[in-house]
């Protein structure tokens, strides 16, 4: 539904920090599927761990915030180009149930749960092969950029 183009334009992330690959999925103002192929050439596995590659959980939680973040975008019709900016401002309910490793496809979901004065809340689950990795709430204020 988006591929990598597409995606940068909702986006202000870039490498290394651009987490979502594709978007499979969107249903304005309720719901995203996206995915993130995990590669063992990411920085990160450098550092975290070199005999022992995981995806280090924060990492999970943005790239759950980036698919809500593009969900939003396009459930207002706004682009970051446009002077807004999705800010990841919380998380509730937080949980991590298995590592993320190179090889894995990590599916991203999130659902709408409210938006009031550009204040969104989602409900996101990350997976793998069907195995839920990490799920939580997500709370992301639009804001214009500050130049």
């Amino acid at each position: 539904m988006m591929n990598i183009n597409e995606i940068r334009e909702y986006l202000p992330h870039r490498y290394p920090f651009l987490l979502v690959d594709r978007v499979v999925a969107l249903e304005l103002g309720k719901s995203i599927h996206a995915y993130k192929n995990v590669t063992v050439n990411e920085d990160f596995f450098n550092g975290h761990f070199p005999d022992f590659p995981v995806m280090p959980g924060v990492l999970i939680i943005e790239a759950m915030a980036q698919a809500a973040g593009i969900l939003g975008f396009k459930s207002v019709g706004k682009k970051p180009a446009d002077g807004s900016i999705y800010y990841f401002v919380g998380t509730e309910k937080l949980r991590f149930k298995r590592p993320v490793q190179p090889g894995d496809q990590l599916q991203l979901e999130a659902s709408v749960i409210t938006e009031k004065r550009g204040i969104w809340k989602f409900d996101c689950k990350a997976s793998v092969d069907g195995d839920l990795v990490c799920s939580g709430i997500i709370i992301c204020a639009d804001r214009e950029k500050q130049y």
